[in-house]
């Protein structure tokens, strides 16, 4: 079987590259799969890519480059047009409502088509209009589906399967260093400066600890001169992006997730992975989505006193290494829901399904 997915860039740095890239380097070994960027933005992508993955980009957006067509929306859409209607494939797996629109109206009509979706509906007119043409949808957790399921009101098949972390083997924390890490992009929505002023409060108490930061971003200046302000050079530091997040949370005995809207969850999961415990909000759309709190796990209350909360919580693991451990060990238990191989397989499943009806 021929998989082909479809991704608006596979140069980038963002979780849901992360996972499609997890997702189809497990599909590869019995099946022949492929990768479809609408931009190339860099000269290399920004997480490797098995070598058994087809990579091909529709419009080249490096700087310097010379085009036929004009650059901006017209040439992009001219191509990804040229591209869908061209498609010889036998599951297409798109990765943005705008793209998966795209699909439905114009992959040809013996190509199982596959909208994979990450967060709640939010253009719900071209989604009620075109997604009925699809052949599924997929979520990445159970709440996810239910909220597609109530639009697209039975018209269309709505599936919950996980994000898969990559084939092992895996580096495991010794739980050993006086450290906290958090990674991703360094955008709003992440809220790291939640997270540098609880660390404040940790490193006034316990000034052994440090806070590691991997990523970059728009907010990566502010963020800087949070930590001046709060005289904390000393104790947090800016590591810059890193392709290998799991390689840094393997040194790490915590892993911090302060974000807003974690409907993602690659961090939590490659945290997980590492074996070790994560500190989170317990926010509607949040780590608990991932997580088993108290397990594998500690979550703090958002709203009124959340920055004392996140650093009670932190404090509360800084503080206790045997409770520490016990979470370690419910974290590796709890990866193994998001092993490639049994994330792979639900895959491998729908689709054949899919085909066959």
């Amino acid at each position: 079987m021929k998989i082909s997915f479809l991704v608006p860039s596979a140069y980038g740095m963002r979780g849901d590259v992360r996972a499609i890239v997890n997702l189809a380097t497990e599909l590869a070994s019995r099946h022949e799969v492929e990768i479809i960027s609408v931009k190339r933005t860099r000269e290399t992508p920004f997480f490797p890519i098995d070598s058994r993955i087809a990579l091909r980009a529709l419009v080249d957006t490096r700087p310097g480059g010379r085009h036929l067509l004009p650059r901006g929306q017209v040439r992009t859409e001219v191509a990804l047009w040229r591209a869908i209607r061209g498609l010889r494939t036998d599951v297409l797996v798109t990765t943005r409502p705008a793209l998966s629109v795209q699909s439905a109206r114009y992959a040809p009509r013996d190509v199982v088509r596959i909208a994979r979706e990450w967060t709640k509906p939010t253009v719900p007119g071209p989604i009620r209009r075109f997604y009925p043409r699809l052949d599924a949808v997929v979520t990445n957790t159970v709440h996810t589906r239910e909220e597609w399921s109530k639009l697209l009101d039975d018209e269309l098949s709505v599936h919950d399967i996980p994000d898969a972390l990559p084939s092992g083997p895996w580096p495991r924390s010794r739980m050993d260093n006086r450290l906290v890490c958090a990674g991703g992009r360094l955008v709003p929505v992440k809220a790291y400066d939640r997270l540098i002023c609880a660390f404040a409060i940790v490193a006034d108490k316990r000034p052994d600890w440090r806070l590691r930061l991997y990523g970059a971003g728009p907010e990566e200046k502010r963020l800087r001169a949070l930590v001046r302000d709060l005289n904390l050079h000393n104790h947090v530091y800016f590591m810059g992006a890193t392709s290998d997040l799991p390689g840094e949370f393997a040194k790490a005995s915590i892993v911090a997730v302060p974000s807003r809207h974690e409907v993602l969850g690659m961090t939590v999961l490659e945290a997980l992975g590492c074996g070790v415990p994560v500190v989170g909000f317990d926010a509607a759309r949040g780590p608990r989505e991932f997580l088993r709190p108290g397990r594998d796990s500690v979550l703090a209350a958002e709203g009124e006193g959340e920055v004392e909360a996140f650093a009670d919580a932190m404090l509360a693991l800084v503080d206790d290494e045997r409770r520490r451990m016990v979470l370690a060990a419910g974290a590796l238990d709890s990866a193994s829901a998001y092993a490639a191989a049994r994330v792979a397989r639900q895959w491998q499943d729908l689709m054949y399904g899919l085909r066959s009806r």
